[in-house]
């Protein structure tokens, strides 16, 4: 008998040399991008400086599979090095004809101390079509009463 012992902390992770293609798998839709930051540098590997809305309030970003695809771990980079605030993000899954919910957080930022956020996800979605991601930057649901414009610094999917 082959046997192993693994703490709860022990997770199996892909590695980094794993991570999706999105440049050649899928196509983006986005509901607006700072000519100076766009998508491509939050999608690839070899962007810099990530992506950011031209417009203050909430955005969208969906990738659209050119075939079903199985995705098991799920990585977002946030950062704000300017401004406090509280940003929520919504990441959702559509499998079939259904658009699932995957992950719901919200981040409170602050020059002085937190300016970064990195979530690491592990998964199991299969037959996913397309996968949404929801930047709120200030919590406000309302564009009129939005303040701050949208951004991400990494999405990487394995």
């Amino acid at each position: 008998m082959r046997k192993v012992v693994v703490s709860e902390n022990s997770a199996v992770r892909p590695k980094s040399d794993s991570w999706l293609p999105l440049e050649k798998i899928a196509s983006v839709e986005i509901s607006s991008e700072e000519p100076n930051f766009p998508i491509e540098h939050a999608l690839s590997e070899t962007g810099s400086g990530g992506w950011r809305a031209s417009s203050p309030g909430p955005q969208r970003i969906r990738l659209i599979f050119d075939q079903p695809q199985t995705i098991r771990r799920i990585q977002l980079q946030f950062v704000e090095k300017s401004a406090e605030r509280s940003q929520e993000f919504w990441l959702l899954a559509l499998i079939g004809d259904e658009l699932r919910d995957v992950v719901r957080q919200q981040w409170n930022f602050s020059p002085q101390g937190t300016t970064e956020e990195l979530e690491d996800y592990t998964v199991e979605l299969t037959g996913v079509n397309a996968l949404e991601l929801r930047i709120d930057p200030d919590r406000a649901h309302d564009p009129s009463q939005s303040r701050h414009a949208a951004s991400l610094e990494k999405l990487r999917l394995a």
